[in-house]
């Protein structure tokens, strides 16, 4: 949704755009193109790596249309955005993007466990290396293995909609009993054997394993308190006639934007607007299919 994106965020000289999910740069090229040489970019990512692609992308701009504004790469998450512009000494920005879905890299050659298509350890940590160098005591192996059966049950249910839950979360401990669960390989046996593929339209199916990844992922990062002060922040900093603009994959995701973005329009100004992929990209790009772009402008 590169051209809805851009469109939202209007990026011009002049502007101070935040692009609060890098990944693996798409947007940020996009913008930084439009801001001239007057405009400011501030790029946040979690991963290191992601910040170490941007960079190079955005260096290896063809000469015409390489990028003249300011740049700042910032290795955070945007939950802390307030702290991050505070630093930067920037009081005011005119938009904010959150791209909340998984970059390709993440998925598949992160070595991190987020997809249950590879055999990798069980991390699904979005930080890497740790921010700050300390440790990353929660991970996804450290949930399967030490988290209450009913903890378990409550997270796959809540973060990942999954009604077999319980099932899931029975089957987990079980096997834990005989050994720790330590790779992806290992998570995706034990669900297969107790979950059924689901049909789809079209055709499709729904791996069994799908929506247990998404909830341990968002329970590792702790996403969406993440999404929620994000949005509070870059609200904010937001000058009147600035956007918000986020791309969500799940419903949970869209319910927090939808709840933060109500909450303002009883006692603000606002425009809302929510676009969904058109069927071109959704066939260039299956992962799209469940995407929405959900936008906010401050009228005053």
């Amino acid at each position: 949704m590169l051209a809805e994106v851009i469109e939202a965020l209007a990026p011009k000289p002049g502007k101070v755009i935040v692009d609060g999910t890098l990944g693996s740069g798409g947007h940020s090229v996009e913008i930084a193109k439009a801001l001239g040489d007057t405009g400011r970019l501030i790029t946040i990512d979690a991963d290191a790596e992601a910040i170490g692609r941007g960079q190079t992308k955005l260096a290896d701009l063809p000469a015409q249309a390489r990028a003249k504004c300011q740049i700042d790469f910032i290795q955070d998450n945007f939950r802390n955005l307030d702290q991050i512009l505070e630093k930067l000494g920037v009081k005011e920005i005119d938009g904010l993007l959150l791209d909340l879905g998984l970059s390709s890299e993440e998925l598949e050659t992160s070595g991190r466990g987020f997809s249950f298509q590879k055999d990798e350890p069980l991390l699904m940590t979005l930080a890497n290396p740790p921010i700050g160098g300390e440790p990353d005591d929660l991970t996804a192996k450290k949930i399967v293995n030490e988290w209450p059966e009913e903890e378990l049950a409550r997270i796959i249910y809540e973060y990942g909609d999954e009604r077999a839950s319980r099932k899931i979360a029975k089957a987990i401990v079980t096997a834990r009993r005989e050994r720790q669960i330590t790779t992806t390989s290992e998570l995706v046996k034990i669900i297969e054997n107790v979950v059924p593929r689901r049909g789809r339209p079209h055709g499709r199916s729904l791996h069994p394993a799908t929506k247990t990844f998404q909830a341990l992922r968002v329970a590792v990062n702790d996403e969406l308190e993440a999404l929620q002060s994000g949005l509070n922040a870059g609200w904010r900093r937001l000058k009147p006639g600035g956007t918000i603009a986020v791309i969500t994959f799940q419903g949970l995701e869209g319910k927090i934007f939808k709840e933060f973005a109500h909450g303002l329009k009883a006692k603000e100004k606002v425009t809302l607007k929510k676009l969904a992929p058109t069927r071109s990209e959704v066939l260039q790009n299956p992962r799209a299919r469940s995407a929405h772009l959900r936008t906010i402008k401050k009228l005053s």
